[in-house]
Protein backbone atom coordinates (compact mmCIF):
# COMPACT_ATOMS: atom_id res chain seq x y z
CA UNK A 1 0.00 0.00 0.00
CA UNK A 2 1.21 3.18 -0.83
CA UNK A 3 2.10 5.94 1.81
CA UNK A 4 -0.71 7.95 2.96
CA UNK A 5 -0.03 11.45 1.62
CA UNK A 6 0.01 13.09 4.76
CA UNK A 7 2.46 10.93 6.30
CA UNK A 8 4.89 12.72 3.70
CA UNK A 9 4.25 15.88 4.65
CA UNK A 10 1.68 17.14 2.14
CA UNK A 11 -1.90 17.83 2.80
CA UNK A 12 -4.76 16.45 1.02
CA UNK A 13 -7.24 18.53 -0.19
CA UNK A 14 -9.65 18.35 2.54
CA UNK A 15 -7.23 19.56 5.00
CA UNK A 16 -7.29 22.88 2.47
CA UNK A 17 -9.81 24.86 4.02
CA UNK A 18 -12.80 25.11 1.37
CA UNK A 19 -11.89 22.12 -0.97
CA UNK A 20 -14.88 20.37 0.28
CA UNK A 21 -17.33 22.90 -0.65
CA UNK A 22 -20.82 21.21 -1.43
CA UNK A 23 -19.42 17.21 -0.72
CA UNK A 24 -19.90 14.26 1.11
CA UNK A 25 -18.07 10.55 1.64
CA UNK A 26 -19.73 7.88 0.17
CA UNK A 27 -16.56 5.51 -0.23
CA UNK A 28 -15.36 8.72 -1.74
CA UNK A 29 -15.77 12.07 -2.47
CA UNK A 30 -19.14 13.02 -3.47
CA UNK A 31 -21.52 16.20 -4.86
CA UNK A 32 -25.12 15.36 -3.86
CA UNK A 33 -28.50 17.16 -5.42
CA UNK A 34 -28.57 19.79 -2.57
CA UNK A 35 -26.17 21.51 -0.14
CA UNK A 36 -25.95 23.22 3.30
CA UNK A 37 -24.14 25.62 5.19
CA UNK A 38 -22.02 25.25 7.83
CA UNK A 39 -22.78 27.98 10.23
CA UNK A 40 -20.61 29.79 13.13
CA UNK A 41 -22.49 29.64 16.23
CA UNK A 42 -20.31 32.32 17.41
CA UNK A 43 -20.58 34.87 15.03
CA UNK A 44 -23.38 33.61 12.88
CA UNK A 45 -21.24 33.63 9.68
CA UNK A 46 -20.60 30.51 6.81
CA UNK A 47 -17.74 28.87 7.56
CA UNK A 48 -18.17 26.12 4.88
CA UNK A 49 -20.96 23.71 3.31
CA UNK A 50 -21.31 20.56 2.67
CA UNK A 51 -23.62 17.86 0.46
CA UNK A 52 -26.79 17.13 2.00
CA UNK A 53 -27.70 13.75 1.65
CA UNK A 54 -32.09 12.52 1.38
CA UNK A 55 -33.26 9.07 1.86
CA UNK A 56 -32.45 8.03 -1.30
CA UNK A 57 -28.43 8.41 -0.66
CA UNK A 58 -28.80 6.39 2.84
CA UNK A 59 -29.78 3.85 0.07
CA UNK A 60 -26.50 4.41 -1.94
CA UNK A 61 -24.51 4.47 1.35
CA UNK A 62 -25.60 1.22 2.49
CA UNK A 63 -25.47 -0.43 -0.90
CA UNK A 64 -21.82 0.12 -0.77
CA UNK A 65 -21.29 -0.60 3.08
CA UNK A 66 -22.71 -3.71 2.56
CA UNK A 67 -20.32 -4.68 -0.70
CA UNK A 68 -17.19 -2.99 1.19
CA UNK A 69 -18.24 -5.01 4.12
CA UNK A 70 -17.58 -8.55 3.43
CA UNK A 71 -14.33 -7.91 2.18
CA UNK A 72 -13.00 -5.42 5.36
CA UNK A 73 -14.56 -8.32 7.69
CA UNK A 74 -11.83 -10.50 6.12
CA UNK A 75 -9.02 -8.30 5.63
CA UNK A 76 -6.51 -9.69 8.23
CA UNK A 77 -6.48 -8.04 11.79
CA UNK A 78 -3.10 -6.90 11.35
CA UNK A 79 -3.99 -4.83 8.42
CA UNK A 80 -6.62 -3.52 9.93
CA UNK A 81 -4.89 -2.77 12.96
CA UNK A 82 -2.42 -0.88 11.03
CA UNK A 83 -5.25 1.43 9.26
CA UNK A 84 -6.48 2.35 12.57
CA UNK A 85 -2.75 3.08 14.08
CA UNK A 86 -2.34 5.29 10.74
CA UNK A 87 -5.66 6.99 11.34
CA UNK A 88 -4.31 7.78 15.41
CA UNK A 89 -1.52 9.28 13.41
CA UNK A 90 -3.33 11.22 11.26
CA UNK A 91 -5.46 12.99 13.81
CA UNK A 92 -2.63 13.61 15.97
CA UNK A 93 -0.56 15.40 13.10
CA UNK A 94 -3.80 17.40 11.86
CA UNK A 95 -5.16 17.89 15.14
CA UNK A 96 -4.87 21.97 15.00
CA UNK A 97 -7.23 21.52 11.87
CA UNK A 98 -9.71 19.48 13.70
CA UNK A 99 -9.58 21.52 16.82
CA UNK A 100 -10.21 24.77 14.59
CA UNK A 101 -13.59 22.89 13.09
CA UNK A 102 -14.78 22.25 16.99
CA UNK A 103 -14.10 26.05 17.12
CA UNK A 104 -16.28 26.88 14.00
CA UNK A 105 -19.34 24.59 14.26
CA UNK A 106 -19.63 23.37 17.81
CA UNK A 107 -18.36 26.66 19.15
CA UNK A 108 -15.32 25.20 21.24
CA UNK A 109 -13.51 26.75 23.67
CA UNK A 110 -9.83 26.11 22.71
CA UNK A 111 -8.85 23.98 25.78
CA UNK A 112 -11.98 22.23 25.09
CA UNK A 113 -11.26 21.67 21.33
CA UNK A 114 -8.06 20.84 21.53
CA UNK A 115 -8.87 17.58 24.60
CA UNK A 116 -11.64 16.61 22.25
CA UNK A 117 -8.96 16.03 19.66
CA UNK A 118 -6.40 13.96 21.74
CA UNK A 119 -9.42 11.80 22.22
CA UNK A 120 -10.19 11.40 19.09
CA UNK A 121 -6.83 10.32 18.25
CA UNK A 122 -7.01 7.73 21.30
CA UNK A 123 -10.00 6.37 20.34
CA UNK A 124 -8.10 4.65 16.87
CA UNK A 125 -5.10 4.15 18.95
CA UNK A 126 -6.94 1.71 21.52
CA UNK A 127 -9.02 0.67 18.42
CA UNK A 128 -5.72 -0.79 16.49
CA UNK A 129 -4.92 -2.97 19.61
CA UNK A 130 -8.72 -4.01 19.82
CA UNK A 131 -8.63 -5.22 16.31
CA UNK A 132 -5.68 -7.57 17.44
CA UNK A 133 -7.69 -9.56 20.97
CA UNK A 134 -8.80 -12.35 21.22
CA UNK A 135 -12.44 -12.86 19.66
CA UNK A 136 -14.03 -16.43 21.06
CA UNK A 137 -13.86 -18.64 23.97
CA UNK A 138 -13.53 -22.42 24.13
CA UNK A 139 -15.75 -24.34 25.71
CA UNK A 140 -16.25 -27.19 27.57
CA UNK A 141 -18.27 -30.04 26.04
CA UNK A 142 -19.41 -33.53 27.19
CA UNK A 143 -19.12 -34.54 23.12
CA UNK A 144 -16.59 -35.79 21.29
CA UNK A 145 -15.95 -32.28 19.76
CA UNK A 146 -14.30 -28.69 20.08
CA UNK A 147 -16.98 -26.27 21.27
CA UNK A 148 -16.65 -22.78 20.70
CA UNK A 149 -18.13 -18.90 21.06
CA UNK A 150 -17.02 -16.31 18.57
CA UNK A 151 -17.69 -13.14 18.04
CA UNK A 152 -17.87 -11.88 14.10
CA UNK A 153 -18.60 -8.33 13.04
CA UNK A 154 -22.60 -7.24 13.05
CA UNK A 155 -22.26 -5.87 9.32
CA UNK A 156 -23.14 -2.58 8.76
CA UNK A 157 -23.25 -0.27 11.54
CA UNK A 158 -25.87 2.85 11.45
CA UNK A 159 -24.30 5.37 13.97
CA UNK A 160 -25.97 8.51 14.32
CA UNK A 161 -23.79 11.35 16.59
CA UNK A 162 -24.74 14.78 18.42
CA UNK A 163 -23.02 18.33 17.94
CA UNK A 164 -21.73 18.79 21.59
CA UNK A 165 -18.84 16.56 21.34
CA UNK A 166 -19.27 15.70 17.36
CA UNK A 167 -15.76 14.29 16.67
CA UNK A 168 -14.98 12.24 19.99
CA UNK A 169 -19.28 10.74 19.91
CA UNK A 170 -18.66 10.09 16.53
CA UNK A 171 -15.65 8.51 16.66
CA UNK A 172 -16.45 6.25 19.87
CA UNK A 173 -18.34 4.10 17.68
CA UNK A 174 -16.43 3.90 14.33
CA UNK A 175 -13.09 3.25 15.66
CA UNK A 176 -13.84 0.21 17.46
CA UNK A 177 -16.69 -0.96 14.68
CA UNK A 178 -14.17 -0.70 12.33
CA UNK A 179 -11.88 -2.67 13.84
CA UNK A 180 -14.00 -5.42 14.48
CA UNK A 181 -14.48 -5.80 11.07
CA UNK A 182 -18.16 -3.60 10.30
CA UNK A 183 -18.93 -1.06 7.69
CA UNK A 184 -20.05 2.36 8.97
CA UNK A 185 -22.70 4.68 7.86
CA UNK A 186 -22.72 7.71 9.78
CA UNK A 187 -25.63 10.41 10.16
CA UNK A 188 -23.57 13.58 11.58
CA UNK A 189 -25.51 16.32 13.50
CA UNK A 190 -26.31 18.92 10.36
CA UNK A 191 -24.91 21.90 12.60
CA UNK A 192 -21.73 19.86 12.97
CA UNK A 193 -20.96 17.76 9.93
CA UNK A 194 -17.69 18.80 9.25
CA UNK A 195 -15.89 18.35 12.63
CA UNK A 196 -17.88 15.63 13.17
CA UNK A 197 -18.16 13.36 10.06
CA UNK A 198 -16.24 14.55 7.27
CA UNK A 199 -12.95 15.62 8.78
CA UNK A 200 -13.10 11.61 9.73
CA UNK A 201 -13.66 10.21 6.55
CA UNK A 202 -10.64 12.33 5.08
CA UNK A 203 -8.44 11.03 8.11
CA UNK A 204 -9.66 7.60 6.89
CA UNK A 205 -9.30 7.72 3.83
CA UNK A 206 -5.61 9.15 3.99
CA UNK A 207 -5.11 5.95 6.36
CA UNK A 208 -5.92 3.52 3.74
CA UNK A 209 -9.92 2.54 4.56
CA UNK A 210 -10.72 0.88 1.78
CA UNK A 211 -13.58 2.68 -0.29
CA UNK A 212 -17.24 2.28 0.59
CA UNK A 213 -16.31 0.80 4.20
CA UNK A 214 -17.43 4.44 5.55
CA UNK A 215 -20.17 6.42 4.56
CA UNK A 216 -21.22 9.83 5.28
CA UNK A 217 -24.70 11.10 5.40
CA UNK A 218 -25.44 14.78 6.34
CA UNK A 219 -29.20 14.97 7.12
CA UNK A 220 -31.95 15.78 9.66
CA UNK A 221 -34.49 13.22 10.88
CA UNK A 222 -35.72 12.26 7.76
CA UNK A 223 -32.61 11.00 7.10
CA UNK A 224 -32.26 9.31 10.26
CA UNK A 225 -35.12 7.96 9.81
CA UNK A 226 -34.04 6.48 6.93
CA UNK A 227 -30.44 4.80 8.48
CA UNK A 228 -33.11 3.13 11.27
CA UNK A 229 -35.62 1.86 8.74
CA UNK A 230 -32.92 0.54 6.54
CA UNK A 231 -33.08 -3.60 7.06
CA UNK A 232 -29.54 -3.96 5.41
CA UNK A 233 -28.59 -2.34 9.04
CA UNK A 234 -28.71 -4.32 12.20
CA UNK A 235 -27.15 -2.17 14.81
CA UNK A 236 -28.14 1.44 15.64
CA UNK A 237 -25.68 3.59 17.98
CA UNK A 238 -27.07 6.65 19.02
CA UNK A 239 -25.58 9.44 21.11
CA UNK A 240 -27.93 12.20 21.76
CA UNK A 241 -31.36 13.07 24.18
CA UNK A 242 -33.30 10.80 26.00
CA UNK A 243 -36.50 11.48 23.89
CA UNK A 244 -34.60 11.02 20.52
CA UNK A 245 -33.47 7.73 21.93
CA UNK A 246 -36.59 6.90 22.86
CA UNK A 247 -38.01 7.34 19.27
CA UNK A 248 -35.41 5.50 17.88
CA UNK A 249 -35.46 2.29 20.20
CA UNK A 250 -39.33 1.94 19.94
CA UNK A 251 -38.64 1.86 15.94
CA UNK A 252 -36.14 -0.45 16.29
CA UNK A 253 -37.68 -2.62 18.71
CA UNK A 254 -40.14 -2.97 16.18
CA UNK A 255 -37.79 -4.06 13.16
CA UNK A 256 -35.94 -6.29 16.02
CA UNK A 257 -32.80 -4.30 15.64
CA UNK A 258 -29.73 -3.78 17.97
CA UNK A 259 -29.58 -0.20 19.17
CA UNK A 260 -26.83 0.99 21.32
CA UNK A 261 -28.32 4.55 23.05
CA UNK A 262 -26.25 6.80 24.92
CA UNK A 263 -28.17 9.00 25.81
CA UNK A 264 -28.87 12.57 28.70
CA UNK A 265 -28.01 13.04 32.30
CA UNK A 266 -28.81 15.46 35.02
CA UNK A 267 -25.90 14.38 37.04
CA UNK A 268 -25.30 14.65 40.86
CA UNK A 269 -22.37 15.66 42.33
CA UNK A 270 -22.07 14.84 46.25
CA UNK A 271 -20.05 17.04 48.65
CA UNK A 272 -20.00 15.63 52.02
CA UNK A 273 -19.69 17.24 54.80
CA UNK A 274 -15.75 16.00 55.49
CA UNK A 275 -15.01 17.80 52.08
CA UNK A 276 -12.56 20.77 51.12
CA UNK A 277 -15.14 22.80 50.42
CA UNK A 278 -12.92 25.28 48.23
CA UNK A 279 -10.92 22.11 46.42
CA UNK A 280 -15.44 21.13 46.24
CA UNK A 281 -16.22 24.15 44.46
CA UNK A 282 -13.47 24.14 41.93
CA UNK A 283 -14.39 20.64 40.75
CA UNK A 284 -18.35 21.80 40.61
CA UNK A 285 -17.86 24.73 38.63
CA UNK A 286 -15.74 22.24 35.93
CA UNK A 287 -18.70 19.56 35.75
CA UNK A 288 -20.93 22.58 35.10
CA UNK A 289 -19.32 24.82 32.92
CA UNK A 290 -17.39 22.75 30.77
CA UNK A 291 -18.03 23.60 27.11
CA UNK A 292 -20.98 25.75 28.48
CA UNK A 293 -22.71 22.77 29.76
CA UNK A 294 -23.23 21.10 27.36
CA UNK A 295 -21.79 17.89 27.64
CA UNK A 296 -23.81 14.50 28.69
CA UNK A 297 -22.15 13.95 31.78
CA UNK A 298 -21.95 17.58 32.65
CA UNK A 299 -22.81 18.48 36.99
CA UNK A 300 -26.31 19.08 36.64
CA UNK A 301 -27.01 18.83 40.53
CA UNK A 302 -25.26 19.89 43.30
CA UNK A 303 -25.70 18.23 46.67
CA UNK A 304 -24.56 19.69 49.62
CA UNK A 305 -24.46 18.66 53.20
CA UNK A 306 -25.78 21.37 55.12
CA UNK A 307 -22.89 22.19 57.59
CA UNK A 308 -21.08 23.32 54.00
CA UNK A 309 -24.11 24.78 51.86
CA UNK A 310 -23.59 28.19 52.36
CA UNK A 311 -19.83 28.81 52.20
CA UNK A 312 -19.78 26.16 49.03
CA UNK A 313 -22.66 28.05 47.31
CA UNK A 314 -21.07 31.47 47.84
CA UNK A 315 -17.72 29.92 46.31
CA UNK A 316 -19.62 28.53 43.46
CA UNK A 317 -21.14 31.75 42.56
CA UNK A 318 -17.67 33.54 42.64
CA UNK A 319 -16.25 31.13 40.19
CA UNK A 320 -19.42 31.61 37.90
CA UNK A 321 -19.48 35.50 38.00
CA UNK A 322 -15.57 35.52 37.05
CA UNK A 323 -16.17 33.55 33.81
CA UNK A 324 -17.41 34.42 30.34
CA UNK A 325 -19.06 33.40 27.67
CA UNK A 326 -17.53 34.60 24.57
CA UNK A 327 -16.28 33.70 21.11
CA UNK A 328 -13.86 30.51 20.91
CA UNK A 329 -11.45 33.14 18.79
CA UNK A 330 -10.91 35.32 22.21
CA UNK A 331 -9.77 32.62 24.23
CA UNK A 332 -13.06 32.92 26.43
CA UNK A 333 -13.13 29.90 28.90
CA UNK A 334 -16.90 29.51 27.70
CA UNK A 335 -18.55 28.93 23.92
CA UNK A 336 -21.75 30.09 22.42
CA UNK A 337 -24.87 27.69 23.15
CA UNK A 338 -25.29 25.88 20.09
CA UNK A 339 -28.47 27.64 18.57
CA UNK A 340 -31.33 29.79 19.41
CA UNK A 341 -33.41 26.92 20.27
CA UNK A 342 -31.29 25.32 22.81
CA UNK A 343 -30.23 28.14 24.25
CA UNK A 344 -34.07 29.19 24.46
CA UNK A 345 -34.72 25.81 26.38
CA UNK A 346 -32.11 26.77 28.92
CA UNK A 347 -33.52 30.23 29.92
CA UNK A 348 -36.90 28.47 30.15
CA UNK A 349 -35.49 26.26 32.95
CA UNK A 350 -33.55 28.92 34.67
CA UNK A 351 -36.94 31.26 34.72
CA UNK A 352 -39.35 28.05 35.75
CA UNK A 353 -37.01 26.77 38.83
CA UNK A 354 -37.03 30.89 39.94
CA UNK A 355 -40.61 31.07 39.68
CA UNK A 356 -41.11 28.06 41.80
CA UNK A 357 -39.30 29.19 44.45
CA UNK A 358 -35.35 28.11 43.72
CA UNK A 359 -32.47 31.34 43.95
CA UNK A 360 -30.51 32.96 41.09
CA UNK A 361 -27.34 33.94 42.73
CA UNK A 362 -25.33 34.96 39.46
CA UNK A 363 -25.86 34.58 35.79
CA UNK A 364 -29.32 33.81 34.23
CA UNK A 365 -28.84 36.11 31.22
CA UNK A 366 -27.89 36.00 28.05
CA UNK A 367 -26.46 38.20 24.90
CA UNK A 368 -27.17 36.28 21.47
CA UNK A 369 -25.97 32.54 21.84
CA UNK A 370 -23.59 33.71 24.65
CA UNK A 371 -24.76 32.17 27.87
CA UNK A 372 -23.20 33.84 30.97
CA UNK A 373 -22.55 30.80 33.75
CA UNK A 374 -25.16 30.66 36.04
CA UNK A 375 -25.85 29.32 39.74
CA UNK A 376 -29.39 28.35 41.49
CA UNK A 377 -29.07 27.98 45.17
CA UNK A 378 -31.87 26.04 47.34
CA UNK A 379 -33.16 24.10 44.35
CA UNK A 380 -35.24 21.19 45.46
CA UNK A 381 -37.24 18.34 43.67
CA UNK A 382 -40.06 18.79 41.58
CA UNK A 383 -38.12 22.42 40.39
CA UNK A 384 -37.04 22.31 36.45
CA UNK A 385 -33.33 22.57 37.23
CA UNK A 386 -33.51 19.25 39.35
CA UNK A 387 -35.53 17.46 37.14
CA UNK A 388 -34.84 18.24 33.45
CA UNK A 389 -31.33 17.95 31.85
CA UNK A 390 -30.24 21.55 31.09
CA UNK A 391 -27.41 20.87 28.98
CA UNK A 392 -26.14 24.92 29.45
CA UNK A 393 -24.24 26.45 31.83
CA UNK A 394 -26.28 26.04 34.75
CA UNK A 395 -25.36 24.66 37.58
CA UNK A 396 -28.00 23.78 40.83
CA UNK A 397 -27.49 23.80 44.56
CA UNK A 398 -29.87 21.50 46.76
CA UNK A 399 -29.17 20.78 50.68
CA UNK A 400 -28.91 17.53 52.58
CA UNK A 401 -28.73 16.58 56.17
CA UNK A 402 -28.40 12.81 56.54
CA UNK A 403 -27.18 9.85 54.66
CA UNK A 404 -30.44 8.51 53.60
CA UNK A 405 -31.82 11.76 52.27
CA UNK A 406 -28.95 12.20 50.19
CA UNK A 407 -29.27 8.68 48.76
CA UNK A 408 -33.08 9.64 47.74
CA UNK A 409 -31.88 12.71 46.20
CA UNK A 410 -29.65 10.93 44.12
CA UNK A 411 -31.76 8.22 43.02
CA UNK A 412 -34.93 10.42 42.80
CA UNK A 413 -33.76 11.39 38.80
CA UNK A 414 -34.41 9.10 36.27
CA UNK A 415 -31.01 9.56 34.90
CA UNK A 416 -28.05 7.39 35.49
CA UNK A 417 -25.11 8.35 33.48
CA UNK A 418 -21.88 9.49 36.09
CA UNK A 419 -21.96 10.57 39.80
CA UNK A 420 -19.47 12.21 41.39
CA UNK A 421 -18.78 11.97 45.28
CA UNK A 422 -16.73 14.75 47.05
CA UNK A 423 -15.04 13.91 50.62
CA UNK A 424 -12.48 13.07 52.76
CA UNK A 425 -12.78 9.97 53.62
CA UNK A 426 -12.69 7.91 49.65
CA UNK A 427 -13.49 4.35 50.84
CA UNK A 428 -16.44 5.46 53.14
CA UNK A 429 -17.65 6.99 50.08
CA UNK A 430 -17.24 3.79 47.72
CA UNK A 431 -19.31 2.05 50.51
CA UNK A 432 -21.88 4.77 49.93
CA UNK A 433 -21.90 4.49 46.34
CA UNK A 434 -23.25 0.99 46.38
CA UNK A 435 -27.13 2.56 47.15
CA UNK A 436 -26.96 5.23 44.36
CA UNK A 437 -28.03 3.97 41.04
CA UNK A 438 -25.32 5.30 38.40
CA UNK A 439 -23.44 3.79 35.27
CA UNK A 440 -20.29 5.81 36.61
CA UNK A 441 -18.89 6.64 39.61
CA UNK A 442 -16.26 9.21 40.24
CA UNK A 443 -14.75 9.74 43.77
CA UNK A 444 -13.37 13.07 44.34
CA UNK A 445 -14.11 14.42 40.93
CA UNK A 446 -16.64 15.83 39.09
CA UNK A 447 -18.95 14.21 36.62
CA UNK A 448 -16.98 14.56 33.55
CA UNK A 449 -14.44 12.47 32.06
CA UNK A 450 -13.93 10.00 29.29
CA UNK A 451 -11.02 7.46 28.55
CA UNK A 452 -10.63 5.40 25.78
CA UNK A 453 -9.68 2.68 27.41
CA UNK A 454 -13.04 2.87 30.02
CA UNK A 455 -16.75 1.48 29.46
CA UNK A 456 -18.71 4.55 29.33
CA UNK A 457 -22.57 4.06 29.39
CA UNK A 458 -25.60 5.02 31.94
CA UNK A 459 -28.40 3.74 32.98
CA UNK A 460 -32.20 4.61 33.57
CA UNK A 461 -33.33 7.54 31.34
CA UNK A 462 -29.59 7.58 30.34
CA UNK A 463 -29.04 4.71 27.99
CA UNK A 464 -30.22 0.70 27.78
CA UNK A 465 -26.67 -0.01 30.21
CA UNK A 466 -24.47 -0.64 26.85
CA UNK A 467 -20.93 0.45 26.99
CA UNK A 468 -18.22 2.22 24.59
CA UNK A 469 -14.75 2.09 25.73
CA UNK A 470 -12.06 -0.80 26.67
CA UNK A 471 -11.65 -4.09 24.26
CA UNK A 472 -14.65 -6.27 26.29
CA UNK A 473 -17.22 -3.57 26.29
CA UNK A 474 -16.60 -2.85 22.54
CA UNK A 475 -16.39 -6.07 21.09
CA UNK A 476 -19.63 -7.03 23.34
CA UNK A 477 -20.79 -3.69 21.41
CA UNK A 478 -20.26 -4.56 17.99
CA UNK A 479 -20.17 -8.13 17.68
CA UNK A 480 -22.82 -11.28 17.52
CA UNK A 481 -21.65 -13.97 18.93
CA UNK A 482 -21.34 -17.65 17.16
CA UNK A 483 -21.74 -20.97 19.00
CA UNK A 484 -19.70 -23.27 16.45
CA UNK A 485 -18.94 -27.20 17.47
CA UNK A 486 -16.43 -29.42 14.95
CA UNK A 487 -16.10 -32.88 15.18
CA UNK A 488 -13.92 -35.47 13.39
CA UNK A 489 -16.95 -37.87 12.49
CA UNK A 490 -20.42 -37.27 11.23
CA UNK A 491 -22.41 -37.94 14.16
CA UNK A 492 -24.44 -41.17 14.50
CA UNK A 493 -28.02 -40.99 15.62
CA UNK A 494 -30.65 -43.79 15.97
CA UNK A 495 -32.86 -42.58 12.24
Amino acid sequence: MTQPAAQTGQKTAFFDKGTWEGRTYLGGWTMLKATADAVSPSTGARVGSYALADPDDVQTAVDLAVSAQRTWASTSPEEKAAVLRRAAALIEQHSDVLAQWLAEEAGSAPGKAAFEAGLVASEFHLASATAMMPYGQLLRTGRPRTSIARRLPVGVVGVIAPFNFPAILAARSIAPALALGNAIVLKPDPRTTIAGALFLAAILEEAGLPPGVLGVVPGGMEVGSALVDEPRVPMISFTGSTPAGRAIAARAGQLLKRVHLELGGNNALVVLADADVEAAASAGAWGSFLHQGQICMTTGRHLVHESLYDRYVELLTEKAGRLHAGAPSTGAPLGPIIDGRQRDKVHSIVGRSIESGARLTVGGTYEGLFYQPSVLADVVPGQAAFEEEIFGPVASVSKFSTTDELVKLVNSSPFGLSLGVLTGDPYAAYELSDRMRSGIVHINDQTVDDEAQAPLGGVGDSGTGVRFGGHEANIEAFTETQWVTIQGEIATYPF
